[in-house]
């Protein structure tokens, strides 16, 4: 069986009003009926496996100069999913001096998390502090080149590799006014936070973008309103934005507020992400850390939680003993609390995060070379988790990547390759995931299916005549939890039908 590389549809139609407002309708359906809720008797044993039951993740953040330490490692290596560098990737750990990059403390913690089967979140590429002394003493465009020359720099070392990044760090002043920190980077123009999120998505089309701060979890208050009403505008005019990240410091200056769940629910409901990104709390209150825990299991676009440090010894305020371990490693009530508030969660899945598995080889659909190009063919590969296998099954029944780009079919016959190319809502990009493992393609009728056969990495993908063997049968899982596709099919199907 040979591939058929026939070119996608030149003509692109968007999709009319009422059907966009059906399909929102219908992917509401969806998340309230596709995805099983946690299992009453689940009771995963770390943290990182109990927040999976729901599709997050639950990560800390690694110092490389603590990775010698045994104790330190083998906790971080049991009980979290995703790492972020502490400092190991910030300005003046990457860039020390003007167009000379150092990337080998980034890439200790790094090549420790993917070798220990764990994503990375990167952190942080314009931020106005911990700038190195030559940027600190530049203005004007000088400074506006030189952040577009970081980000750039920092993201082509790693393109492709990081789940998400934390594009802009703490830009909001503290206090009534809503506004702006006065920085030299705010000095150089308004627009500098767009541009750095637009530099930050030609950069690396794959990741993820946030905008991260502290103090911003209250909804009442007026630095949360000021984010709010940033990332309302930049969604509004197609600033590239994907995720905020609330880094939930609580402590006596700053307490916990049982509002913080509908501050999640409110940005979310803008059509970003949300993540809890530094979670530390004074006194480690057992309470407080559920209550946290839950609020983000309530939103279902809370994609998960990081604590800032693994042991107390460990925190950056190691006398508010924050964190979950105590300095000696040992488990503290706090970590008791949350991992039974993740193993008694019964929210929904974020909607991404999803990988299509083949059953006869266990390899994944793959993008090669992590490529963003319009016809490029997708392939089997060893599953890794990183963006260029994520693929979200959205209400319309497309299987997207990187956001924009869709699961594609060249054609309607036996052997039309399967590519990936921008949506537009054309059929050839829709599919039905069945409960048989099938995936069939809307306007074929035929089955996703590996051509020949074949098993190895690199084998590419078809369509084909639908014929029951395993080289056509495959699992859509978020995380490592497994979606029900007979329930996303009817619901979907039901919705679209009555348009």
């Amino acid at each position: 069986m040979s591939v058929n590389a026939m070119s996608p549809p030149t003509a692109r139609r968007s999709l009319g009003g009422r059907r966009r407002a059906l399909i929102a309708g219908a992917l509401g359906l969806i998340t309230a009926l596709a995805v099983p809720m946690i299992p009453a008797d689940a009771a995963e044993s770390t943290l990182g496996a109990a927040a999976q039951q729901s599709g997050r993740y639950f990560g800390t953040a690694i110092a490389a100069g603590r990775l010698g330490d045994s104790t330190y490692t083998t906790i971080a290596n049991r009980e979290f999913d995703m790492v972020t560098a502490e400092n190991e990737m910030k300005i003046d750990a990457t860039q020390p001096q003007p167009g000379q990059f150092n990337f080998s403390q980034g890439d200790r913690v790094y090549n420790w998390a993917v070798q220990n089967g764990k994503r990375v979140r990167g952190h942080t590429l314009a931020w106005h502090s911990q700038q190195p002394e030559w940027m600190r003493n530049m203005s004007g465009g000088a400074l506006r080149q030189a952040m577009i020359n970081h980000i750039n720099g920092v993201m082509a070392h790693y393109k492709g590799k990081i789940y998400a990044w934390d594009v802009v760090n703490e830009a909001f002043a503290d206090g009534n006014s809503g506004g702006r920190r006065d920085s030299n980077l705010q000095r150089t123009g308004n627009d500098w936070i767009e541009v750095a999120f637009r530099t930050a998505r030609n950069a690396d089309p794959a990741a993820k973008l946030c905008y991260n701060d502290y103090n911003i979890e209250n909804w009442t208050w007026a630095k949360t309103q000021g984010v709010y009403n940033m990332v309302r505008d930049f969604k509004a005019r197609g600033v590239p934005i994907d995720c905020v990240g609330f880094q939930a410091h609580f402590n006596s200056g700053s307490p916990y507020h049982s509002n913080f769940r509908t501050t999640l629910q409110n940005f979310a409901a803008l059509g970003v992400d949300v993540a809890i990104t530094e979670l530390d709390i004074q006194g480690a209150s057992p309470t407080t850390y559920a209550n946290v825990i839950n609020d983000c299991l309530a939103v279902p676009r809370c994609v998960g939680i990081t604590v800032w440090g693994v042991r107390d010894s460990d925190s950056w305020r190691p006398g508010d003993t924050p964190l979950l371990f105590d300095g000696n490693g040992n488990k503290k009530p706090a970590y008791t609390a949350v991992l039974n508030a993740l193993n008694g969660g019964t929210s929904t899945p974020p909607p991404d995060a999803g990988q299509l598995r083949s059953t006869a080889s266990g390899r994944c659909v793959d993008v090669p070379n992590s490529s963003t190009t319009d016809g490029t063919a997708v392939q089997l590969w060893d599953c890794h988790g990183q963006a260029n296998q994520q693929w979200t099954l959205t209400a319309a029944g497309e299987l997207k990547v990187y956001g924009d780009k869709c699961l594609d079919a060249g054609g309607t016959g036996n052997g039309a390759r399967i590519q990936i190319y921008s949506c537009w809502g054309g059929d050839n990009q829709k599919w039905r995931i069945n409960s048989d493992g099938s995936i069939v393609g809307v306007q074929s009728g035929l089955c996703l299916d590996a051509v020949g056969g074949g098993t190895g990495n690199g084998t590419g993908l078809q369509l084909y005549t639908c014929w029951g063997g395993s080289n056509q049968k495959w699992t859509y899982n978020a995380g490592t939890t497994s979606r029900t596709s007979t329930s996303t099919t009817t619901a979907l199907g039901a919705a679209l039908a009555s348009n």
